[in-house]
């Protein structure tokens, strides 16, 4: 049997248009996915800024307030964090079949000068056979941080820094401020190290992750390099 050319869009034998309404529905199919997972991440953002808000809002509202409130704070926006990273990594794996789609099936149809991949089908295949996150947690980790979460840990770091200054008074030394910092029977010097300690691991996940970019993205131009496998790290 004569093997059908990769290069068509759609093989023999068999009816090109059924291949056609076929891919049609599939494209509609990965556009709802990827939307819907999508709008999740929005929900998760809302969440940390309605957190942050009411945190921020209870620590200066009430003068007797802790400035641990702040920083507890902190874990929970870091929590929706990773459950937005999760999010983030389920639609960037229909987004990669959807630009799948876009760039190498119509594209090569309204362009007679794009010519689609030799293997953008078997690649389709194998991602609807296989499915597979297409970026690791850590890509998804550092793309987030870097494009909403860095601002609201910035806000969180002002606040908390400004109820310090607040409580202190006009005694507003160092060693005060050290003092000031203090949580129960944790040091103030000890609580000002684990800040320090958090704010250098999310600055590494965001410099260390911009080596990663596996991520297709909806807004990408098309790279006539073949993408790497999906795969999971």
């Amino acid at each position: 049997m004569q093997r059908p050319d990769p290069n068509l869009i759609a093989p023999p034998p068999g009816d090109p248009r059924d291949f056609n309404m076929a891919m049609a529905h599939l494209y509609r199919g990965e556009i709802g996915r990827a939307t819907a997972w999508r709008s999740r991440l929005d929900v998760t953002t809302n969440w940390s800024l309605a957190a942050t808000g009411a945190a921020v809002t209870f620590a200066f509202g009430q003068s007797n307030a802790h400035h641990s409130v702040i920083l507890l704070d902190f874990l929970l926006v870091t929590l929706f964090l990773f459950l937005e990273a999760r999010g983030y990594r389920f639609f960037e794996l229909w987004s990669y079949r959807v630009r799948l789609l876009e760039t190498h099936f119509y594209g090569a149809m309204l362009s007679s000068t794009v010519q689609p991949a030799p293997d953008w089908k078997d690649r389709l295949a194998q991602s609807l056979m296989q499915p597979r996150f297409s970026v690791s947690i850590w890509e998804a980790l550092g793309r987030r941080l870097r494009r909403t979460y860095a601002w609201i840990y910035i806000v969180l770091e002002l606040a908390w820094v400004a109820k310090l200054l607040l409580t202190m008074g006009t005694n507003i030394t160092a060693s005060a401020f050290v003092r000031q910092a203090h949580m129960g029977a944790i040091p103030g010097w000890a609580v000002l190290l684990l800040v320090l300690l958090f704010n250098v691991l999310l600055i590494g996940v965001s410099v260390y992750s911009l080596r990663w970019k596996e991520a297709t993205g909806e807004v990408l131009p098309y790279r006539h390099a073949s993408p790497p496998e999906p795969e999971i790290r």
